[in-house]
């Protein structure tokens, strides 16, 4: 199945979702939001249709629906819409808050996920991302506090682990694949190597540091206002959501603050914010880095890892940005053994 495809059918789904394909209207195209190895996102009207990655695992993806739906995170995550009927409009309609068309507003009935040529397909409401254009109206006080209360609820007893190691761990194996022998990532692999086993994905993190309810891949590109343009903000993508160690969803801001990408007082605000919260992640006061300095420095391997996998791919060196995560596990990779090691128990 190509893209161009992959893309059309996901706007059929998404315009069915709002209301019967048969029904005349005058919607606006298809709008392609993304398209990775790991997710095609498409917008029709107030709809966005996912199809999954191909390699997606089918309960557990249905596990993080679940939670995604459950009332106790409500305000938190962004529930998805009930599941996407492929082939033809659903048997029946409930309506969707927002969608305007005729008299009527229309969303199908069941709930979950489908299958599209062997991917597995969402629906959601269609929220305002993070605008690019105006850092310093980025939220990041609003990510800490969602975080926090993310963190804080009682977790459903059936859920998979959070993805967070297995992302780094995919990341460096991408980098390994698309740049081999190349003695530019040594410094990668060796930061990578002075990880503890529980950060590579290679054993189960230390008890007292699982066991949280995890967003598993927090950026700024993982919240939305819902309503659009102005209701709260709310985080979504939880293909990597599960039970983990909370700091892990700090560590890339973590990261990037040791890395000099994120400015101090920006770090600070997203820290102090997330301590007011009642985070559990980190202590509520003093030196955050005991929690945060394994997940961090993973964040920062991972980071370089796909900067050296992307630029061979687009066939140039790294840029400005991406050398500055580079240098950081160069940095890393120089430390002591035994202070490389702090904190990975």
């Amino acid at each position: 199945m190509t893209t161009t495809t992959v893309v059309r059918a996901l706007g059929d789904l998404a315009h069915d979702g709002a209301h019967p394909r048969t029904t005349s209207c005058d919607c606006a195209p298809a709008q392609v939001l993304a398209d990775r190895a790991d997710g095609t996102v498409v917008r029709r009207g107030r709809i966005v249709a996912k199809a999954h990655a191909p390699d997606s695992d089918g309960p557990a993806l249905t596990a993080r629906l679940a939670l995604a739906a459950m009332p106790a995170l409500a305000g938190i995550l962004l529930p998805p819409l009930p599941a996407p009927v492929a082939g033809g409009p659903p048997a029946t309609h409930t309506p969707v808050p927002g969608h305007r068309h005729g008299s009527r507003d229309h969303r199908p009935a069941a709930q979950g996920s489908t299958l599209l040529e062997g991917r597995r397909v969402t629906l959601w409401p269609h929220g305002s991302p993070v605008d690019p254009s105006d850092p310093d109206a980025a939220p990041w006080e609003e990510a800490a506090v969602l975080l926090a209360r993310l963190h804080a609820t009682e977790p459903p007893l059936s859920l998979p682990p959070m993805r967070g190691p297995v992302k780094a761990a995919l990341a460096v194996a991408r980098m390994c694949a698309a740049r081999p022998d190349d003695p530019a990532t040594h410094p990668v692999l060796a930061a990578w190597h002075r990880l503890p086993a529980w950060a590579r994905d290679e054993a189960p993190a230390p008890g007292h540091r699982a066991g949280f309810l995890c967003h598993g891949d927090l950026h700024l590109g993982q919240l939305v206002r819902h309503p659009a343009p102005h209701g709260p903000w709310l985080l979504i993508d939880v293909d990597d959501a599960g039970l983990g160690d909370a700091a892990w969803d700090l560590a890339r801001p973590a990261a990037w603050y040791a890395a000099g990408l994120l400015p101090p007082d920006i770090w600070l605000r997203f820290l102090d914010a997330y301590r007011r919260a009642g985070g559990p992640a980190v202590r509520a006061e003093g030196d955050p880095w005991p929690e945060l300095d394994v997940p961090a420095r993973a964040l920062t391997v991972q980071t370089a890892a796909l900067a050296f996998a992307k630029s061979a791919a687009e066939g140039r060196g790294p840029d400005e940005v991406e050398q500055l995560m580079i240098d950081a596990c160069a940095r890393i990779a120089s430390l002591p053994p035994e202070l490389a090691a702090e904190g990975s128990s």
